[in-house]
């Protein structure tokens, strides 16, 4: 019914994304949703599933091909990351896996490094996280503690992270470090860290508000030696590049919200249909008729703009300023849109067996992680007045000269 009012999207129109699409939703109502519950109640997903979405080509999608990836463009990832969200599917941390890690050694890393890690990471028997966010240390990524001393052949590395996707389950983490600590060459630099080296370890899961089902926990290393060979980009250039990445993983988000707040539109809509009061379907009060009305056109607003951001994507020319746009304009969407079909559902949108009870616990999340929404806010603003900033620095350096 949703898609009568919706204009098609062309991003997804191609018979290659329509073949996609078929699969990926057999995959997700065949091998997914019946096994939520017990993923839920273990705080993690199985390692099968993972590898079952490696043997489907839906791993690592636009890695190239000869690291075992299929070669395709973002938006087939983005396809994917859609599909999931409309289903309320949180569990496995795929899109942190393929659009986050992979991109990080397909573009910074050596040719050893892609050899090594990238194939098993494309099959599904390899699963990654990446480490920056620290106890104390947030958004602010220049500020974090973990420490890597310089020992010849090796980096000694300590410290700790939190809140990391896949966290329990990873078999390879890269972690964001302090190097030359406390010398005029300190800086930011990424190392690729095995979970089996001695000293990495792992926190229990946290028990969460929502993602029941997605591994999330704190990440620990205790002189934990690490190769020089796995020293991800040059030595200091961390910094950079997570900030250079950091587009791609908030347009990953934005695009979860789009597809979220479809799947609780149609949902609604079909509860809202059958569900009666007052002698007649609950869909045929005006109320009900003027709220979706209202969810649905933002929802075709999004996606007007996050399909936009979906090919800057694949021609490399996504700003950072478009990305907070989108991360933070769709995941506010994606908020309104899941509490207004909840309020629907009346009672029943408060028991947990009703996907809108999951989606509206694993939505609130997404305006927290990857930058607040206020530091996407920060960004955008700084966008705005980047020459006035640039005034104000360069009068301020003259100060103190």
């Amino acid at each position: 019914m949703l898609q009568n009012v919706l204009l098609a999207r062309e991003i997804y129109a191609s018979e290659e994304h329509q073949m996609m699409q078929t699969m990926i939703r057999d995959f997700i109502h065949n091998e997914i949703i019946d096994q939520t519950d017990a993923w839920e109640k273990n705080g993690m997903v199985s390692r099968d599933i993972w590898e079952r979405a490696g043997a489907l080509g839906l791993l690592c999608i636009d890695m190239p091909e000869q690291y075992g990836g299929s070669g395709l463009d973002f938006s087939f990832n983005a396809l994917f990351i859609e599909e999931l969200a409309k289903e309320g599917i949180s569990g496995p941390g795929f899109s942190l896996h393929s659009d986050i890690v992979a991109p990080y050694l397909v573009k910074y890393g050596t040719k050893a490094q892609k050899q090594k890690y990238l194939p098993p990471m494309a099959t599904g028997k390899m699963i990654t996280s990446i480490g920056m966010t620290e106890p104390s240390c947030g958004s602010d990524l220049q500020s974090i503690t973990t420490n890597a001393v310089d020992k010849g052949d090796h980096y000694l590395v300590n410290g700790q992270k939190t809140f990391i996707t896949n966290g329990y389950m990873c078999d390879m983490s890269v972690v964001a470090v302090k190097t030359n600590v406390g010398t005029a060459k300190e800086g930011v630099s990424l190392l690729i860290m095995e979970s089996t080296f001695e000293g990495f370890e792992k926190g229990v899961p946290f028990k969460k508000i929502g993602m029941k089902a997605q591994d999330t926990c704190e990440l620990f290393f205790d002189n934990v030696k690490v190769p020089k060979e796995n020293l991800l980009g040059e030595e200091g250039s961390g910094f950079k590049i997570m900030m250079t990445e950091l587009a791609r993983e908030r347009l990953t988000v934005a695009l979860n919200a789009i597809g979220g707040a479809e799947g609780a539109i149609e949902k609604t809509i079909a509860y809202t249909s059958t569900r009666t009061a007052f002698k007649q379907p609950i869909a045929g009060f005006q109320n009900t008729q003027f709220k979706l009305a209202e969810c649905a056109t933002q929802l075709q607003v999004h996606q007007a703009f996050l399909d936009r951001c979906t090919l800057l994507v694949s021609s490399h020319q996504l700003t950072a300023e478009s990305a907070s746009m989108a991360k933070y304009s769709a995941t506010e969407m994606h908020n309104n849109v899941v509490d207004e079909c909840l309020q629907l559902f009346g009672g029943y949108g408060y028991i947990w067996d009703y996907p809108i009870a999951r989606m509206y616990a694993d939505n609130r999340v997404a305006r927290i992680y990857a930058g607040t929404n206020e530091i996407m806010k920060v960004l955008i603003a700084r966008g705005l007045f980047k020459e006035l900033f640039q005034e104000m620095k360069t009068k301020k350096r003259e100060k103190t000269k």
